[in-house]
């Protein structure tokens, strides 16, 4: 999270879209996702808010063409229309938006399939590709791409005029949907997604950009910093503390962002991020942040928080046949009316005022009612003011996928 001037803090999704909406009013925004982040982005963004869900994970190839298709088929864009695709997560300014339009508009003009934002380098980085334009003009032809070097290669590919390739770029929608159809059988947005778990996984940079004759690259000097790491990120967090955190005098370059109730203490600590959340707790040496993806696709659990369009959950306890979870319903929001056939679920409101409705039959609570629904009985329930409850859930078999929804 991020503190504005205001004091309000917000996050990484809400502080890109609103630096857009500053450069660009009129700016249409759609963002690919998972089917776990549709309802955090509708909190954080509206529901307005265009989102293409991608329903697995099959690299940036499949998710860049089904969003193609959306844009095509669901939001009715044309597909002589250019679009800028780029990451969520780098901290920039005013200047970086610019930049965007300036590759969208250059994209328009039909001189390349591809335009590309190259980022003039710093140092000589280990950790992104280079772009190697043919020319110093900004736009320029690409000549050439490389792999992540080391930092030797590093500097000879700067001395040639490279640029760091920030997985920014732009295209028009026609070229992405003829090679949708190609390599996936199909540009169809209804049959993408319908088939997306059987599409080849790729990434774009394999399916497309290394076998793309006509890329141009756009030059960007103003700040960029890629976020996507934890030593990245805690460089630009404006309290060097997040949470309920105390930290003693001897501590230096350390960062705590703690997201339980509990407090974490840091005593002595040197170069180190930690981060606590329902999901588990990282400690880690800053320099070693960077290698926790393959760490954590190890990690299989279940999920422990989660935002949802009604309000939030997070589970408190999990024992053999039983789950104990915490909810938290927004003013006026209500769940889906749903059952389960595997487990019994009993309520119990600890704070606030609603009414449930158990197989048809209506009730008003408040703080201290407690309710209790079987297998497969249809509930749901409504919240008057915020309403506060405890879940539990009994049974052999619990499971996310054990919900069936019914209309009321």
């Amino acid at each position: 999270m991020f503190t504005r001037e205001n004091g309000e803090r917000e996050s990484m999704v809400q502080r890109m879209y609103r630096q857009i909406k500053v450069v660009d009013a009129e700016a249409i925004l759609t963002i690919a996702t998972s089917k776990t982040q549709v309802s955090s982005i509708h909190n954080q963004l509206g529901v307005n808010v265009g989102i293409s869900v991608e329903p697995c994970r099959r690299d940036t190839f499949p998710a860049i063409a089904l969003a193609t298709a959306y844009l095509h088929d669901v939001q009715k864009v044309s597909s002589s229309e250019s679009v800028v695709v780029c990451p969520i997560d780098p901290y920039v300014d005013d200047d970086y938006f610019e930049c965007l339009k300036d590759l969208c508009i250059q994209s328009g003009k039909g001189e390349a399939n591809l335009v590309l934002m190259g980022i003039e380098p710093t140092y000589p980085s280990e950790k992104y590709g280079y772009i190697i334009p043919t020319s110093k003009d900004s736009p320029s032809f690409v000549s050439a791409f490389k792999e992540k070097p080391t930092e030797d290669i590093a500097k000879q590919y700067i001395a040639q005029g490279a640029l760091w390739n920030g997985g920014v770029f732009a295209y028009k929608l026609s070229y992405v949907l003829r090679i949708a159809e190609k390599l996936l059988g199909t540009s169809s947005y209804l049959e993408l997604y319908g088939n997306y778990e059987n599409l080849t996984k790729i990434s774009f940079d394999y399916a497309v950009v290394e076998h793309e004759k006509q890329i141009q690259v756009i030059r960007f000097a103003g700040q960029w910093k890629d976020i996507g790491t934890w030593n990245t990120f805690t460089e630009v967090m404006n309290d060097s503390n997040i949470g309920n955190v105390i930290m003693d005098d001897c501590c230096s370059n350390t960062n705590v962002v703690n997201e339980l109730d509990i407090p974490i203490v840091a005593m002595g600590l040197h170069d180190v991020v930690v981060s606590a959340s329902p999901e588990g707790i990282l400690v880690s040496d800053k320099g070693r942040s960077s290698y926790i993806k393959p760490v954590v696709d190890k990690i299989v659990q279940q999920v422990m928080f989660a935002e949802k369009s009604w309000g939030s959950y997070k589970v408190i306890q999990v024992d053999k046949g039983s789950i104990t979870v915490s909810i938290t319903l927004n003013s006026g929001q209500r769940m889906n009316y749903h059952c389960h056939q595997k487990r019994d679920e009993i309520w119990i409101v600890i704070a606030g005022e609603g009414r449930t409705i158990v197989e048809g039959v209506e009730r008003y609570v408040k703080s201290g009612d407690v309710i209790t629904m079987a297998a497969g009985m249809k509930h749901t329930v409504f919240a008057t003011t915020q309403l506060k409850m405890i879940e539990i859930q009994l049974g052999g078999d619990i499971s996310v996928q054990d919900k069936q929804k019914f209309t009321l």
